[in-house]
């Protein structure tokens, strides 16, 4: 049995039939592992020690509305867990970035998934940059001229924040939209960082594709369409999933990719991919777990802990 501590959103309102987390903890639970839960903001640093006010969890199952049993508040020392799972959601903001500076205290001796250095050092939209070969042509910039040039070439683009998740502010800038400089202006006041500029891929209306590799695996994949009219096929949005399997462009991109996450014990990792362009590389808190396991009648979730219990020696 291990000791394994969780950092992430509130347990008491996910969405037990689509959570990863929760079927990450769920398969812990079952395999008797001993599961602490708290909330980054619980997360503190004093004379040189890390604890985590949050409470052990005494039961989960998967019941709606009745789906754990907490312990009362107590605070743990982490350097006493066996494992740190990081699966707070975006966005990657200067709290999580903290958070990782932080963590990297535990690691490796504490082992903490992904690793909270390479978490940093990774964002979703910058570390996808790598791979010219693999994406669409992407612009990154705050500069207006830069952008206005890259429409012109391109005619339809797609906007997004650097550092957003979930399909939340993403827009579809058409040849003739005229409200490009209104969506610029709105990014801007809303932020100092960077945008991420995209030329449009017109493949995204049959899906984007969401694979998942663990430890540079694939295990799965499921595909994600967008509601009709729209460009996000984020299941957060409304995105429908669909059984999917992978083509030779597909895996070549996982086969690329594969060694550097290994390198850098990103264990989980979600890649997504339209048509034969990868859009981001998701190293945060990836999601869809529970939708390809259904598809594909096999528990990634084991395959997860299998993986952790030999990297860790559980």
């Amino acid at each position: 049995m291990a000791k394994i501590a969780i950092q992430m959103d509130p347990i008491e309102y996910i969405d037990i039939n689509a959570d990863t987390t929760f079927a990450l903890a769920l398969e812990a639970f079952k395999r008797g592992h001993e599961l602490f839960y708290y909330n980054p903001e619980n997360l503190t640093f004093y004379n040189g020690v890390i604890t985590a006010i949050g409470n052990k969890i005494y039961e989960l199952k998967k019941n709606k509305n009745n789906h754990v049993k907490l312990s009362k508040p107590i605070t743990i020392d982490l350097s006493t867990q066996d494992v740190v799972l990081l699966r707070q959601d975006p966005p990657f903001d200067m709290t999580y970035i903290t958070n990782t500076h932080i963590l990297e205290n535990l690691h490796p001796k504490t082992f903490v998934v992904n690793n909270p250095k390479e978490v940093r050092n990774a964002p979703e939209k910058i570390l996808v940059n790598n791979y010219t070969k693999l994406i669409p042509e992407t612009l990154i910039t705050r500069n207006v001229e830069e952008i206005i040039k890259f429409k012109n070439e391109f005619n339809e683009i797609i906007l997004k924040p650097l550092y957003g998740n979930g399909g939340k502010q993403i827009f579809h800038i058409k040849k003739s939209d005229p409200n490009l400089h209104t969506h610029l202006e709105m990014f801007f006041e809303i932020s100092k960082e960077p945008i991420i500029v995209q030329r449009y891929l017109p493949e995204v209306r049959k899906g984007d594709c969401r694979i998942v590799l663990i430890n540079g695996d694939i295990v799965g994949a499921i595909n994600r369409v967008p509601p009709t009219g729209q460009a996000r096929s984020n299941l957060h949005v409304g995105g429908k999933a669909e059984k999917k399997k992978l083509n030779k462009r597909e895996l070549e991109i996982c086969e690329t990719i594969a060694p550097e996450l290994k390198k850098r014990e990103l264990i989980l990792v979600g890649l997504d991919v339209i048509g034969d362009y990868l859009t981001e590389i998701n190293v945060t808190s990836p999601t869809g777990i529970q939708e390809i396991s259904r598809f594909n009648k096999v528990n990634i979730s084991a395959k997860f802990w299998d993986c952790v219990e030999t990297l860790r020696n559980i």
